[in-house]
């Protein structure tokens, strides 16, 4: 199977939408180390079992951010290899880097997903909080 000629332009889209989801993901990690670190000295002076749960499910959205970092920076990195291959016209090469660098994007935007859906998770489980100390 003969794949058609990729150019070198094409990887070079991925660039700007790398560097801002980074940005957006480091975003998100100082945000929740910041939480983490209020929610840690709020539990360390009431040891209220609520707080215990919340610091948890942080500790978990760190953890799957980190994968998320770390997919987004190889994709990134087999971004910049495809177009050395390509600028050095070797087109199989290229592209198989070039596909390697969208799977890695793929699973990057994958764990966001994931991420994105614990969030809502600590949030209604913040107000549900709420919810029971009215009634």
């Amino acid at each position: 199977m003969h794949l058609p000629e990729l150019p070198l332009s094409t990887p070079s889209l991925l660039f700007p939408a790398i560097s801002l989801l980074m940005l957006a993901y480091t975003n998100r990690f100082l945000t929740l180390a910041n939480v983490v670190r209020g929610l840690h000295a709020n539990w360390q002076s009431t040891q209220e079992p609520m707080l215990l749960k919340q610091i948890q499910n942080l500790r978990r959205r760190i953890r799957i951010i980190k994968h998320m970092q770390t997919l987004g920076v190889l994709s990134l990195m087999f971004c910049v290899v495809s177009m050395t291959f390509l600028f050095f016209s070797h087109q199989t090469g290229g592209q198989i880097t070039f596909g390697i660098s969208l799977l890695l994007m793929l699973g990057s935007l994958a764990f966001t997903l994931v991420e994105i859906q614990m969030s809502g998770t600590a949030l209604d489980l913040q107000l549900r909080d709420v919810k029971c100390r009215e009634e």
